[in-house]
């Protein structure tokens, strides 16, 4: 037996048009390249080391309630580097 016409016509396959319109006009043209914002090395330094800062001094509050509250306890015993 075989089925030569499964597709219904309501069950056609979809055509796939390519759309990008983030990077071309309604017409097809390609638009121009965006400006760029030059950061620099004093941008980098001005949003990384204040996330560090931020970062370091969250964990350091977690681990002192952590001890304070006997939750986690860092023991000699756990030492196996000798």
């Amino acid at each position: 037996m075989v089925f030569r016409n499964l597709l219904t016509p309501s069950m056609k396959p979809m055509k796939y048009e390519h759309f990008r319109a983030a990077t071309t006009t309604s017409t097809g043209a390609v638009l121009p390249e965006p400006r760029k914002t030059p950061f620099g090395f004093i941008g980098l330094f001005f949003s990384v080391i204040p996330g560090l800062m931020i970062g370091a001094f969250i964990s350091q509050r977690i681990a002192n309630f952590l001890e304070e509250n006997d939750l986690f306890v860092p023991s000699d015993d756990d030492d196996d580097d000798d």
